[in-house]
């Protein structure tokens, strides 16, 4: 890696301004639901306490308009970064100001401060609108490091234009480092055969990513809601099935640019969107019939790709394969996220839904590399860099 890193920075009697991705869900009233983000961050915040620092943490949650709302504190983050520290974490007012200023200024080594979520100001999202907002987060810490990952495709305020307040000073965190060393060999040269699955619903998300994978990829796996907007391009009937009209002719364009392209060969269909929808087995290759919608990969193409993935050496994934919150059309994601788990490959997966789908059959620590940040992994393997990793000052020689 060519940008400092965390273990870089002379940390004693310093105040490190930190950024994080605490944007985790929170259920209807307001308690975090999946701590893993704010659990992935804890190397880098317990390496700065450990080594004589204090902490200013910043990050995001939702998406706020842009102004304060209770809905989006991060009190709740707080708290249970206080819990798994076992020391106080106290919520700034704000993430600017005198009284901010003055609570950062007051920190003793070892300890910690959070800053209230970042976007209840415009200048987050719009640094060129308020471009102070950025100076005043830069006067909070001696040091910056950048942890969140999962935003650093934003150049927003905190994940990317603040870096230039601290020249020779603005590090990658430990997560910001393990997510670029798992994903720039991907791009670099992985052990072969490299195969990627992509699945989720759209396909505009995923052109540009589908387009440098197949330059590099042995094979290239569709799946999800994306088959439909593939299957409209080859002129098959999709019935209700979930398709982007925009992208017909991108998906078309894709499908004859590349020879190594699988597309299942059988789907789950159900007469409408529910777990208890009446469900049968079709070919891809016929139209599916009127007021039905495809819902998950096949039995038969799960056995095809199985035993295709079995030889893999290498694999990247991103996006479920079918309906996966739904038990009855979760078959396909779970069949195969078994299989690689069995699987000698390194198998990367590119954040969202497919880590939840992980997460959720307990297979998390069976995969080279779960991402933090689902659309951060895809930007980083369409362009090979991202605002937030491209601020940072570059490596001692």
């Amino acid at each position: 890696m060519d940008k400092l890193t965390l273990k870089d920075l002379a940390l004693k009697n310093k105040c490190v301004l930190m950024r994080v991705d605490f944007n985790v869900p929170l259920t209807k009233d307001g308690k975090i639901s999946d701590d893993s983000r704010i659990v992935a961050a804890l190397p880098s915040i317990e390496y700065v306490l450990g080594h004589g620092a204090s902490l200013v943490l910043m990050s995001h949650l939702g998406r706020p308009k842009a102004k304060p709302d209770p809905q989006f504190s991060l009190a709740p983050v707080a708290k249970r970064l206080s819990e798994l520290l076992h020391i106080p974490v106290p919520l700034a007012p704000d993430s600017i100001g005198p009284q901010v200023k003055k609570m950062a200024a007051a920190l003793k080594p070892g300890s910690v401060l959070m800053l209230e979520n970042v976007r209840f100001h415009p200048g987050e999202e719009e640094p060129e609108q308020d471009p102070s907002f950025t100076d005043q987060l830069a006067e909070l810490g001696d040091l910056y490091v950048n942890d969140a990952f999962g935003s650093a495709h934003r150049a927003h305020a905190s994940t990317a234009l603040i870096a230039k307040h601290f020249p020779g000073k603005a590090a990658a965190g430990f997560l910001m480092e393990k997510e670029i060393s798992f994903l720039s060999p991907l791009l670099q040269g992985p052990k072969r055969p490299f195969y990627s699955i992509i699945g989720g619903a759209k396909v505009s998300t995923k052109a540009g990513v589908i387009h440098n994978l197949l330059k590099r990829v042995d094979s290239l796996f569709i799946g999800g809601g994306m088959t439909f907007t593939f299957m409209k391009a080859k002129g098959i009937g999709i019935g209700s099935s979930l398709f982007e009209e925009g992208e017909v002719k991108r998906a078309k364009e894709i499908l004859d640019s590349a020879k190594s392209i699988h597309l299942p060969t059988d789907l789950v269909i159900a007469d409408s969107f529910a777990n208890e929808a009446n469900r049968k087995v079709v070919s891809a290759e016929e139209d599916i019939p009127d007021g039905w919608q495809g819902m998950d990969i096949g039995p038969e193409t799960i056995r095809e790709w199985s035993s295709l993935l079995q030889k893999a050496a290498t694999v990247f994934w991103n996006g479920p394969l079918g309906v996966f919150e739904m038990p009855q059309f979760a078959k396909g994601t779970f069949e195969i996220a078994t299989l690689l788990a069995r699987s000698k490959a390194e198998t990367i997966v590119g954040g969202g839904d497919s880590v939840a789908a992980i997460q959720q059959m307990g297979l998390g620590d069976q995969f080279a590399h779960l991402s933090t940040g689902g659309g951060a992994a895809l930007e980083f393997l369409e362009f090979g860099h991202l605002p937030g990793i491209d601020a940072l000052s570059p490596a001692k020689r």
